[in-house]
C-alpha cells in the first residue's frame, strides 16, 4: 500500500460539526450570561458591564483556549 502524504491533516477544530457546536455554545453562553441577576455575576465575580460587553460579542469570536 502506498501513502501520499499531503501535508495537511484535519484538525478536530477544523472539522465543519465542531465548529457549528462551538459557535453554538458560546452563543448559547452569552446569551445565558447575559441574563444573570447581579447577585450572581457578584458570585462568578464579573460586573454588569462586563457581562454585557462579553454578551455582545459575535458567537464565533471566542478565544482559542475554549475550545481545549
Amino acid at each position: 500500500m502506498i501513502r501520499v502524504a499531503t501535508g495537511f491533516a484535519p484538525t478536530k477544530s477544523l472539522r465543519p460539526l465542531t465548529v457549528l457546536r462551538k459557535w453554538f455554545a458560546t452563543a448559547e453562553q452569552r446569551h445565558s450570561l447575559a441574563n444573570l441577576d447581579a447577585a450572581a455575576l457578584d458570585d462568578i465575580g464579573v460586573s454588569a458591564t462586563q457581562a454585557q460587553s462579553e454578551a455582545a460579542r459575535p458567537f464565533w469570536d471566542a478565544p482559542d483556549h475554549w475550545s481545549k
